[in-house]
């Protein structure tokens, strides 16, 4: 009986249409793995510039975006500018104790990103991402530095990993309609 659930399962998640997002298929018929791809996804997303996004949230999610967009490099003529402001940061205190004080902190990171065509100046994509991190305030304060940082540099990841998603998405729709340069 556990045989044929697993089989079942492998059946169930073959027929449920997934796509790898980054590439696309050279030839119809074929399972993704047996055939040959066509990253042309990819190659069309390491046309973007990412703009300097101001403050230290900024730099290390522009160094972020730079790893996951462009790994080999900036582009030298770049088809696309990826502008991205950030939003003042807004805390929360939390778990409060019997005198008034917070030991936890929620923070929220809201960007508004643009992906804008470098000829024509037309904006391609226009969204905004958000992040919600939290940490101890603890009774050592280096410790309690420390544990924000730590949350910074994850709501970096968190939104560098939406915004490249969402770009990825774009490129795949507008790819998959034939729309491709």
């Amino acid at each position: 009986m556990k045989k044929f659930w697993i089989l079942f399962l492998i059946f169930f998640v073959a027929s449920c249409g997934f796509e790898p997002l980054y590439v696309q298929k050279k030839q119809e018929g074929l399972w993704y793995f047996g055939g040959k791809f066509d990253t042309s996804i990819s190659e069309e997303m390491a046309k973007i510039k990412i703009q300097t996004i101001s403050g230290r949230f900024g730099q290390q999610l522009r160094n972020d975006l730079l790893d996951m967009i462009t790994p080999l490099g900036a582009p030298r003529r770049p088809t696309y500018r990826l502008m991205v402001d950030v939003s003042p940061i807004e805390i929360s205190q939390q778990a409060m104790r019997d005198d008034i004080t917070a030991t936890r902190e929620r923070v929220r990171y809201k960007v508004l990103y643009r992906l804008i065509d470098a000829q024509s100046n037309a904006t391609l994509v226009q969204s905004d991402s958000i992040a919600y991190v939290s940490y101890d305030i603890l009774a050592n304060p280096y410790s309690t530095t420390f544990a924000k940082k730590k949350t910074e540099t994850d709501a970096a990841k968190i939104i560098a990993n939406d915004i490249t998603l969402r770009l990825g998405a774009y490129f795949h729709a507008r790819f998959k309609k034939g729309e491709q340069q």
